[in-house]
């Protein structure tokens, strides 16, 4: 299809929310001030796993300033959790890892908050704590849910001992694959704990009034889905409930739920008055949700010339001391781990562990990244072994339209093949690299474009401009822009038409969650079927005017006009106001846009949490690095990256995401981690957390490969997670062909880069 057949869409506009961002005018949590207003601090728990005894508060409520004090005692024996309901709002007879919330408090400023907190005297009876999920798995290991059976869950979970849910998918005949292929490979791959590091720590303003209804303001990127929870926890009807997404300054999937919104609302209840929490960055790295750290093993059969017969993966996930989403991450990445190949017998395994470590849950790419890292470099690893380019390898196993996804479903759109051969061209890749230590790698990414629920209305106003709501949440990804340039090419009106009201639990329709790559593609389909539903209004107000057929008329330059005819026309304006005051009433357009779950075939996967998934994006990335011989350091010189996102929206928008996918992305492969000493966050600060600076991030190629889905709105995909996915393996696979060291863990080591260098240098003098 055509790129240029829309008129606004796949246009490079300027994002609707420029303005306020860059004159430091947009207002996060932190801004916010209201009168009487008290400052929330929460007591974290001081060691990994124990026994809890006593909370002694007598002295810290007695203390000047302190308006509110709760514990455990003071709420609801509620459990939560996004697929397992296993934690409680504040810990409940158990501590079971350093910074879980036991206590929170309320006082008239922060120096009055910390001495009530430093005033509480916990008591508790330590108890052996695990923190290897291997060991975590051995039996008599502690346990760190006694009642881990009894929980409920949304789904089968399996769930057992430490296991908080084991998740299966298998298809063909695995032993028989075996026995097919020519050549057997086996590898072993691990990832570690890393944060999601936002600019802006987490925040909320919350106020519980005197009627029983609570408004919060909270720096969160899935204001529905945390009213939920605040619903659940403190047993509050929904409709009691208003969230109210703040500007977020950054989230990458660590700003879902919120969980300090709950003990924020309930200091406000006992309080009377609007309490605000703001955490540091100390209680960011030890308290939130951080990336899964993962050890996986591959194992692939394969033919000698090169088509992949079988392949087996097992996924252990180190959950952390609660489920949240782990159950969620663990399946999204048992789903993908086959990698976006042709594969006709496979067995994929994976479980979810609970350790004393913090809490994981979501980060971008949700579970992708970590099993891309292993499938990729496994994949360059039997290209070597039979002596085969590692794009060709690919290239004769890689899927394309027409096959069928794991649930059964043809994919209609597959533009994984074009985007390979792009950056295997724009790299140079068949070209030898310039020069010692240098080297190329590549791969390539198969993910979601979205699932579950969006809501949209579209409202013409008496003037003819239009309000456009959605529960979505622009943190920052230019949604905003995509879903006004979606309604205006619907209506035939201009960017400037439209404005967006976002993100409020009370003022915009359901949306469940500005996250899993959904937004353009759900949000978008209910944005347009909202326009389309708004224009077929319009056209009959205009038919009963112009005296024509609504099937003949055309909306375009914010005017209606008879199909061929366009000096026979109303403006907008003019039916903006016939609507409002003459005939029919106010026009709103409403839709919702549902993934919905395609049956799998029965015995295909059990204990999956996740089903229905909406059309695959698909990507290839290219590498090219250099490695210091002295001292190890790897400097990345270019990057190719191409992208099937469908029909861009905005492409400047995407090319945005994807460059800042890669820089997160090499960050994971190169830096980040939180370093852990039995539990306790050694490093929970920007100083020694290391992330990538501008100057570490290479000269970059973006190429939007083009195809029409026909299932997304104007023919888009999904695209904000997908090229953070690729990046830690492709770099891998380029050290590996820069220096000869394969790595099978992330960070890459450079001492066992160095390591390396000094071996080789060792065998040629001697």
């Amino acid at each position: 299809m055509a790129e240029n057949q829309y008129r606004l869409v796949g246009q490079r506009l300027p994002r609707v929310d420029a303005f306020p961002k860059v004159t430091g005018s947009a207002l996060y949590v932190d801004d916010m001030i209201m009168s009487g207003m008290l400052v929330g601090k929460i007591l974290a728990s001081p060691v990994s796993h124990a026994r809890l005894l006593r909370v002694d508060t007598s002295r810290a409520r007695r203390l000047p300033g302190v308006r509110a004090l709760i514990t455990s005692a003071d709420l609801p024996e509620t459990l939560v959790g996004a697929f397992i309901k296993d934690m409680p709002v504040l810990a409940r007879n158990k501590l079971r890892f350093q910074g879980e919330p036991v206590a929170a408090v309320a006082a008239l400023d922060e120096e009055a908050a910390l001495e009530a907190l430093a005033a509480i005297k916990l008591e508790y009876e330590e108890l052996p704590a695990i923190f290897d999920p291997d060991d975590a798995l051995k039996p008599g290991a502690p346990l760190l849910h006694e009642d881990v059976e009894s929980y409920k869950t949304s789904f089968d979970a399996r769930k057992y001992g430490n296991v908080s849910s084991h998740t299966q998918i298998c298809c063909g005949d695995l032993v028989q694959g075996f026995k097919e292929a020519e050549e057997i490979f086996e590898d072993e791959f691990c990832t570690n704990l890393v944060h999601q590091a936002y600019i802006e720590t987490a925040g909320v303003l919350a106020h519980a009034d005197p009627t029983g209804n609570v408004t919060a303001w909270a720096s969160t990127q899935s204001p529905h889905l945390c009213r939920i929870r605040v619903a659940e926890g403190l047993l509050i009807s929904e409709n009691k409930i208003r969230i109210i997404s703040a500007q977020v300054g950054g989230a990458f999937g660590g700003k879902e739920d919120i969980f300090i919104l709950s003990i924020a609302v309930a200091l406000s209840q006992r309080a009377g008055r609007p309490v605000k929490i703001i955490l540091t960055r100390k209680e960011e790295f030890s308290m939130t949700r951080p990336r899964h750290p993962a050890r996986i093993r591959v194992k692939s059969g394969v033919r000698k010339d090169g088509s992949i017969v079988a392949r087996q993966v097992e996924t252990v996930f180190n959950t952390g001391a609660y489920a949240d989403q782990g159950p969620g991450v663990c399946g999204a990445a048992t789903s993908r781990a086959m990698g976006p190949y042709r594969i006709p017998n496979f067995q994929l395994d994976g479980y979810v562990v609970y350790t004393n470590h913090p809490i994981c849950g979501a980060y971008r790419g949700y579970g992708s990244p970590q099993v891309s890292f292993a499938v990729e470099s496994h994949m360059d690893i039997i290209a070597e072994k039979l002596a085969l380019d590692p794009v060709e390898f690919r290239m004769r196993n890689a899927i394309e339209a027409g096959d069928k996804r794991l649930d059964g479903q043809i994919m209609t759109t597959v533009g994984l093949k074009d985007c390979l051969a792009e950056v295997s061209r724009a790299s140079g890749w068949q070209q030898a690299t310039a020069g010692r230590s240098r080297g190329r790698g590549v791969a390539l990414v198969q993910h979601i474009s979205g699932n579950l629920t969006s809501g949209a209305l579209v409202k013409i106003n008496q003037d003819g401009s239009v309000t456009v709501c959605s529960g979505a949440v622009d943190m920052g990804t230019g949604s905003a822009t995509t879903l006004a340039q979606m309604a205006a090419e619907e209506l035939g009106l201009l960017l400037e038409d439209i404005n967006m009201v976002m993100a409020d639990t009370d003022a915009t329709p359901y949306d469940w969650s500005t996250a899993a790559s959904r937004t353009t593609f759900v949000s978008g389909n209910a944005v347009k079927a909202a326009a389309a539903d708004a224009k077929s209004q319009l056209f009959k107000l205009a038919a009963s005017k112009l005296e024509a057929n609504p099937e003949d008329l055309v909306s375009q330059d914010r005017k209606v006009f008879v199909q061929g005819t366009p000096e026979k026309a109303l403006s907008f304006r003019q039916l903006g106001m016939l609507s409002h005051w003459v005939k029919g009433g106010a026009i709103i357009g409403e839709a919702s846009h549902v993934v919905e779950a395609y049956p799998m075939e029965k015995g295909k996967a059990v204990g999956m949490p996740l089903r229905g998934f909406a059309a695959l994006n698909f990507g290839a990335q290219a590498v090219e690095l250099e490695v210091d011989e002295e001292t190890g350091d790897i400097r990345l010189l270019g990057l190719w990256a191409a992208l099937d996102c469908g029909q861009p929206i905005n492409p400047t928008n995407v090319e945005g995401q994807i460059e800042g996918a890669f820089a997160q992305g090499l960050g994971y492969a190169l830096f980040e981690r939180i370093h852990l000493e039995r539990g306790k966050v050694l490093n929970p600060n920007l100083t020694d957390y290391k992330l990538p600076t501008s100057l570490d991030i290479p000269a970059s190629t973006v190429t939007l490969c083009h195809t029409h889905e026909p299932t997304g709105p104007f023919g888009a995909k999904g695209v904000g997670e997908a090229a953070l996915v690729p990046t830690a393996a492709a770099i891998a696979n380029a050290v590996y062909r820069a220096c000869g060291v394969r790595l099978r863990t992330i960070p890459l080591s450079r001492e066992e880069i160095l390591k390396a260098f000094r071996s080789r240098a060792e065998v040629k003098r001697s």
